[in-house]
């Protein structure tokens, strides 16, 4: 992903280049700089694309508010901003600056495993990790790969997290997860829970206590209205009503909702209808006017992780 991402934003940034030089050399300065600024800044006009699709699909039957006008335009300035700063810098250029967090002593302390989302990659956390650091709590930010598979995928690199965080630090940890991330974990934990085995009460059985508690940020549990136009596997499997979405619906026990805490808006401009990215018994939280990925550097999702964090088993 951090490839992918370096190629097209150092494309982009080469070819308004290109243009501004071709048009400025024959006498266009006009042509010049509207090209470049089009290429450059031609993103903003697709989130507001994904804006006006959000509104018109948000429907009747969905309970969450209709977003205003002017809170509409506030999420797409606050996405306009945070698009780039993610997807050609933090992502392409520094997936790897911010390594996983292991103080030295880990025995006894709760740690946290942060999972990202569709076309993202580590570096979506590299705030999260920094502050982690400080604080001194055991943490793994893992990368899903391959990127365009299949959530179903992700299983054995969530799996793997888990574990090293349980065997450092002998607690269950907390998971945060942005996005599809949110799904990825959803799939790791039917399959483990089912291999744990279930206690009497189900939702309290062993596989339960493979995690301490799940935070999600803007993840498609029933899917979204824009996965209609997915051409990835891992895409399709998010449209609404999808067979993989039922399925996995299916093998969760009862109850296990209530072990995560969903953050959802409505100005999600990827996540929408709203109420798609809550769950039914879960701690459903809105944040009013945030888009998709200006949503994971808020402080509500930060403060919700602190609270579990000091909260013993």
């Amino acid at each position: 992903m951090a490839r992918l991402q370096q190629a097209t934003t150092l494309g982009a940034l080469l070819l308004a280049a290109l243009w501004a030089w071709a048009f400025a050399r024959a006498g266009h300065p006009g042509w010049a700089l509207a090209g470049a600024l089009l290429i450059v800044g031609g993103y903003a006009l697709v989130l507001g694309l994904e804006f006006a699709l959000l509104r018109r699909a948000h429907g009747d039957d969905d309970p969450t508010p209709r977003a205003t006008p002017a809170q509409l335009l506030r999420a797409w300035w606050g996405e306009v901003r945070s698009a780039p700063t993610v997807f050609c810098w933090r992502q392409p250029f520094f997936s790897q600056r911010c390594p996983d967090v292991w103080p030295q002593a880990c025995s006894g302390r709760r740690g946290v495993l942060l999972v990202h989302g569709f076309v993202c990659n580590r570096g979506l956390w590299n705030p999260w990790l920094q502050r982690l650091r400080q604080a001194g709590v055991p943490t793994v930010a893992v990368n899903l790969e391959p990127v365009f598979g299949t959530i179903d995928d992700y299983v054995a690199r969530i799996d793997a997290g888990v574990r090293l965080l349980r065997e450092r630090t002998g607690l269950a940890p907390v998971v945060v997860a942005h996005s599809m991330g949110g799904l990825a974990l959803r799939r790791w934990w039917a399959e483990r829970g089912e291999k744990g085995g279930q206690g009497e009460q189900g939702d309290q059985g062993e596989g339960d206590r493979l995690v301490h508690h799940a935070i999600t940020i803007g993840t498609p549990h029933h899917g979204t209205w824009l996965a209609r136009f997915a051409i990835t596997p891992n895409a399709r499997q998010m449209r609404q009503r999808s067979r993989w979405l039922l399925a996995l619906a299916a093998r969760e026990p009862a109850g296990r909702s209530a072990r995560f805490t969903c953050f959802y808006s409505h100005c999600d401009n990827i996540v929408f209808p709203p109420a798609t990215a809550t769950l039914a018994g879960a701690d459903n939280r809105h944040l009013p006017g945030v888009a998709h990925v200006h949503m994971a550097d808020r402080p509500e999702p930060w403060q919700e992780l602190q609270r579990w964090l000091a909260t013993p088993a």
